[in-house]
């Protein structure tokens, strides 16, 4: 196993200090390998019940999995219209929709990073040309944001939607009145499943890279329900909440849809790779 981050090899300094600090990386590593262990159990646990949505423990361009959760739970609803709307990609490489784009989607992808959208517009080049993928460099608000959607995907029904933009993501998700068969939000898992909580709206602010962000995942549930969405779990991370139409979720899905069941902790210190970096300049086959 890799040394822990922050914990250097020693190779010279007091014997006694030495001694202590390759003691504290040992007990790290220990920590680590039990964490895994216990995430691997955890796992197989869930996938033996057919209705967990975190399966397959793999991904192409996503960060935690979503692209195997996103995968999964089409794999039972079906796709309909096949048009995302995805808020929050920076430059493409590593978002949540690029694998359904590369799959026939069709979609919008929406940030506030001008300079990062021109590099996505370049990578994504024979989409963008083809007219598949539509890149909208706005910074979105509660205010704007369901105009901007309307503008480039019209009353068409969204298949997929993500919305990722650090602070002010339960805002602005309340505010989008197109419907939406699946939903992926990002939820702040400092807070216990019951709690309902969301920042201040703010229009202008932006994450500090502290655990003020976002909303709870209760407060998510709370949303998804007034839109007619069921929350149907949540990544192994404690990064992403999936919300599914409540007209499919039958007994596709685990009940009862509430955070309480579905809520996962903040397990960031897992957030890995699996397999070789995806590639920037996408390939249109």
């Amino acid at each position: 196993m890799n040394t822990p981050k922050g914990i250097p090899e020693m190779c010279s300094g007091p014997s006694d200090v030495v001694a202590e600090l390759r003691a504290l990386r040992t007990e790290m590593q220990a920590a680590v390998s039990t964490m895994r262990t216990f995430a691997a159990d955890l796992l197989l646990a869930r996938i033996r019940d057919r209705r967990h949505i975190v399966k397959a423990t793999t991904q192409i361009y996503s960060q935690n999995y979503e692209d195997a959760i996103i995968a999964e739970i089409y794999s039972r609803i079906g796709e309909r219209s096949r048009v995302f709307v995805e808020i929050g990609v920076q430059t493409g490489v590593e978002c949540n929709t690029r694998a359904l784009l590369e799959r026939g989607w069709t979609g919008v992808w929406i940030d506030g990073n001008a300079q990062s959208l021109e590099i996505a517009r370049t990578n994504m080049a024979p989409y963008v040309q083809s007219g598949t993928l539509k890149i909208v460099p706005h910074l979105v608000t509660r205010e704007n944001i369901q105009s901007i959607i309307c503008d480039h995907i019209g009353s068409s029904t969204i298949d997929f939607l993500s919305v990722d933009v650090d602070y002010n993501t339960s805002h602005i998700w309340r505010a989008i009145e197109s419907p939406h068969r699946v939903a992926c939000i990002e939820y702040n898992a400092a807070h216990p499943p019951s709690v309902e909580w969301e920042v201040a709206y703010d229009p202008t602010a932006a994450w500090d890279r502290t655990n003020y962000f976002g909303a709870s995942l209760k407060t998510l549930e709370t949303i998804g329900s007034a839109k007619g969405l069921a929350l149907v779990g949540c990544d192994f991370h404690g990064v992403n909440a999936f919300f599914v139409s409540r007209k499919l979720v039958r007994d596709r899905f685990l009940k009862p849809f509430t955070a309480e069941r579905h809520f996962e902790p903040p397990r960031y210190a897992l957030v890995g790779r699996r397999g070789h970096p995806p590639r920037a300049q996408a390939v249109k086959t």
